[in-house]
């Protein structure tokens, strides 16, 4: 399948106005989506100072995944979507709840409007967060087997062994994996022929193509600034957004990525503490304010009762999600970046932007 026309949802989101930027690249027509008009004229002069590329090549619609409007207007000619865009961690106002629902009723609605106007394949953007929550602590890395134990509404519960120690699943990833669970579910039994494909990416780095605030940079941003005067004790896996447009490209025109998820990380898990350090050597004095030292674990998780940074982060403290990108590799050729180019990349996008 080699697409001509791409929907990308959430074109004005970090790793949306990437995938938007990779697919142009690409040689594609894009039409991307936007809730608000005065978001769409900045994504359209973030990309051309990005870029070179045909203006014509490009259109911004309006649509929301809380409405129907919009979306059959949006998906009408196009040969494949890339689906985007959900609630973020940035997100305040929302509930556990309304986060899960917009979450998966917009999949769904997407998925309606992309089978009923021809659409062949849909890319989701999922987490990693639907993959390595809820289990015991384990040595093996994750792979695209492992679904995050999230009850499914729609079934009954299995009750856990008495005294399994698991992790706790938080709001923004139990909404991703509900959301993904609910598009395999679609279609499988609704889809008729739709073809679906899930990328899972890792905490995601990278350089901003604005003056944008992605959650998944600010503890970097925290660190050059001497916010996090110490590290909280966890790891994690990493990518670059760049990588992660790079591997929805080729979800997106491979036959080998039908009905398949890929986990997008760029090897090993890190610890905060790992990527000080690597800010600290790669950038000198640029990066002094960056922590030296870790946090026990057990001061962690007691500070975390009055500390609302923390305490977001108890599900994961002490724990190393590590998983593994080796289906991705193997399946479609994707090669990540070194990690360590990633984090240099995103702080200087962080300094250059803050002194502008």
């Amino acid at each position: 399948m080699t697409p001509t026309t791409v929907l990308v949802t959430g074109g004005s989101g970090f790793i949306g106005g990437w995938c938007v930027l990779a697919a142009l690249d690409s040689g594609h027509h894009v039409r991307t989506t936007v809730r608000d008009p005065a978001k769409g004229n900045r994504l359209r002069a973030q990309l051309h100072a990005a870029a070179s590329f045909d203006d014509e090549r490009l259109t911004i619609v309006l649509a929301d995944l809380g409405d129907d409007a919009g979306w059959a207007e949006a998906v009408s000619g196009c040969d494949a979507v890339l689906h985007v865009a959900s609630p973020t961690l940035r997100t305040t106002d929302l509930s556990e709840d309304e986060m899960i629902a917009t979450a998966r009723d917009g999949v769904l609605r997407v998925l309606r409007a992309a089978r009923d106007h021809g659409v062949r394949r849909v890319v989701l953007t999922s987490a990693s967060g639907a993959v390595v929550y809820g289990h015991p602590p384990q040595t093996e890395p994750f792979t695209e087997d492992d679904w995050s134990d999230v009850p499914i509404p729609s079934q009954p519960s299995v009750p856990r062994p008495s005294g399994r120690h698991v992790t706790a699943v938080p709001p923004y990833q139990k909404s991703k994996t509900l959301a993904e669970r609910a598009a395999w579910e679609f279609v499988r039994s609704e889809g008729r022929g739709l073809e679906l494909v899930a990328i899972n990416p890792t905490a995601v780095l990278g350089p901003m193509l604005g003056n944008d605030d992605p959650p998944s940079l600010r503890t970097i941003r925290g660190m050059l600034a001497g916010a996090l005067p110490v590290c909280p004790p966890f790891g994690t896996g990493w990518v670059d957004v760049r990588d992660v447009a790079d591997l929805h490209l080729r979800a997106m025109t491979d036959p080998a990525a039908a009905g398949e998820r890929f986990i997008a990380t760029s090897g090993r898990s890190l610890r905060m503490v790992e990527i000080a350090r690597v800010l600290r050597e790669r950038l000198g004095d640029r990066a002094a304010k960056a922590p030296t030292r870790e946090l026990p674990v057990f001061l962690a998780k007691a500070l975390g009762v009055i500390n609302p940074q923390l305490r977001a982060l108890r599900p994961q403290l002490g724990l190393n999600l590590d998983s593994t990108s080796a289906k991705a590799q193997r399946l479609l050729g994707w090669r990540p970046r070194p990690v360590a180019d990633s984090i240099v990349d995103t702080a200087e996008s962080i300094l250059a932007h803050t002194a502008s």
